[in-house]
């Protein structure tokens, strides 16, 4: 007997982790990948709820917003910090630009590494995000973390941007 939570074929795509059947009906009609459920679920709410990885990575990459709230107004990062590694959603939605503040509000683990050895804070000071560096430092993160290639937050740094997360560490 197939599980239905949902009255939107593609959120209960998401939820069961049918990921070929998901991909073909979002590729034949984008809009399917944004459509709203019965409780104001997308299909990024289930997958991320069912703890599927693969396709969560797919819809965002479609564009599926992240920071949509359902019908008891749970954001997407809020179910998948019930169900998938918050390290690995950190990193993913840091690359993205998704609200770094909400993530540390759910206790997201601000010293866990990629498969490069990559912080959070290794990404924001690569790509020059002081705000987002100085967020991190704040909520815990390591300036001296090393990365595979010997390299911790702060040598990763470009401008001045080392020295501002020094001082806010030693202080």
């Amino acid at each position: 007997m197939e599980v239905r939570v949902s009255n939107v074929e593609i959120c209960n795509l998401a939820y069961t982790g049918k990921f070929e059947e998901l991909k073909k009906c979002a590729l034949s009609d984008s809009s399917q990948a944004t459509r709203t459920d019965q409780d104001s679920r997308t299909a990024l709410h289930w997958a991320c709820s069912a703890g599927h990885v693969e396709i969560v990575q797919f819809l965002l990459d479609l564009g599926a917003e992240v920071d949509l709230k359902d019908d008891v107004s749970q954001h997407c990062v809020m179910l998948q910090s019930r169900s998938l590694t918050l390290h690995q959603l950190m990193l993913l939605y840091f690359k993205r630009n998704f609200p770094l503040g909400l993530l540390l509000k759910e206790s997201a683990s601000t010293n866990i590494q990629d498969s490069e050895g990559n912080t959070p804070l290794h990404l924001a000071c690569d790509e020059e995000r002081t705000e987002a560096a100085k967020l991190l430092v704040e909520h815990g993160a390591s300036i001296y973390i090393e990365n595979k290639e010997k390299m911790t937050p702060l040598q990763v740094a470009k401008g001045g941007l080392g020295s501002v997360l020094k001082r806010i560490v030693e202080s």
